[in-house]
């Protein structure tokens, strides 16, 4: 029964659309097969990719350009939306990628200004160490040493008789450079401070505002940008701000400070903030004279106030020696006092005993 009713529907609608052909209604199939093929629509362009459209836009770009040049008319040069800007480049530190420090000591130095240059080579990732020179100029083979190891500055601690401390910052090998006179030299292992860093990470450099005052304070000011920047995208460094360089002015002396940054947690968040703890190393240099070239030349700049430390203990000496000579004197004039005011032998000593 079910076939029966489904062909007698089947023809039933046969009947209807050939009765509708009759009265001219519907089209016959081979008609609308023609005209589908007819208005058949066309295909959607395949999707292009970001490269594809971007050589794309370039090409076109040529084209133009190629155009306003034989038509000898200036055009401003317009930059689809769907092309990518190139991205601006930026140094941050201002010094070059390739800028690099050597860090050396002649011979005699003290384990207090050895274990210093250790500090310095763990902050500074540009940096690169050598052996100790024993030469009588030491400070020409410097240059020498500076362009073997393909680098641009040099920072040099001269001591002299274990006691005194000289550090030089130059650039190597043109010039400038600084002759400091290192004082109140305290290590990172020494003060036991509860600051600290990571290694080889990226410092903030602050300085004090005195440095903009004077000529000689902004090239100083310079010379130690370029000795303690950590050069961009360096590939020793760790890409973290965590610990800040300070230079102060202050008593006609550079000091210098390292404090790690830190960040509180919990609820001393709203409370105190960003706070700074000292990390070490701490240092006190007085420049002496700037030479205009790499360790010498003509002096651009000479500290009237600096004196030398032999002078310094040579006048020690002569005060101490002025106070032995008065304490010499005062015990000569006690005893002739003594020796002037002597008391008389008393007549009724030895009566009593009778």
């Amino acid at each position: 029964h079910l076939w029966s009713m489904k062909n007698k529907k089947k023809a039933a609608r046969k009947r209807e659309e050939a009765e509708a052909r009759a009265r001219g209604e519907l089209k016959d199939d081979s008609e609308s097969e023609s005209e589908e093929e007819e208005y058949e629509e066309e295909p959607a362009p395949k999707q292009m990719s970001a490269s594809k459209k971007r050589k794309a836009a370039e090409e076109a770009e040529d084209e133009d350009d190629d155009d306003d040049d034989s038509a000898g008319e200036d055009s401003e040069e317009e930059v689809p939306a769907n092309r990518d800007r190139p991205r601006i480049k930026v140094d941050f530190t201002g010094v070059n990628a390739k800028e690099k420090t050597l860090i050396l000591s002649s011979r005699g130095v003290t384990s207090r200004y050895r274990h210093l240059m250790l500090d310095f080579c763990t902050m500074m990732p540009n940096s690169k160490k050598d052996a100790k020179l024993d030469t009588k100029n030491p400070q020409g083979a410097v240059v020498e040493v500076a362009d073997m190891k393909s680098c641009t500055g040099a920072m040099f601690f001269e001591c002299r008789k274990r006691t005194d401390c000289y550090m030089w910052l130059s650039k190597c090998p043109q010039g400038p450079s600084v002759k400091f006179y290192v004082e109140n030299v305290h290590t990172m292992a020494e003060l036991k401070l509860t600051g600290n860093h990571l290694k080889f990470s990226r410092p903030v450099l602050h300085f004090d505002a005195s440095f903009d005052d004077k000529p000689h304070l902004r090239l100083i000011k310079e010379m130690l940008t370029h000795t303690f920047a950590t050069p961009y995208r360096h590939h020793k460094m760790k890409p973290f701000i965590d610990h800040i360089f300070a230079f102060y002015w202050e008593d006609g002396r550079v000091w210098f400070r390292n404090y790690q940054i830190v960040h509180p947690e919990g609820k001393e968040v709203r409370a105190t903030g960003l706070t700074l703890s000292e990390a070490g190393p701490r240092l006190c240099l007085q420049p002496i004279k700037i030479f205009q070239g790499a360790f010498g030349g003509p002096t651009l700049y000479e500290d009237p106030s600096y004196v030398s430390p032999n002078i310094q203990r040579r006048e020690q000496k002569k005060q101490d020696m002025g106070k032995y000579a008065r304490k010499v004197q005062k015990k000569a004039e006690r005893k002739a006092h003594a020796r002037m005011n002597a008391l008389k032998p008393d007549e009724l000593d030895g009566w009593a005993m009778e």
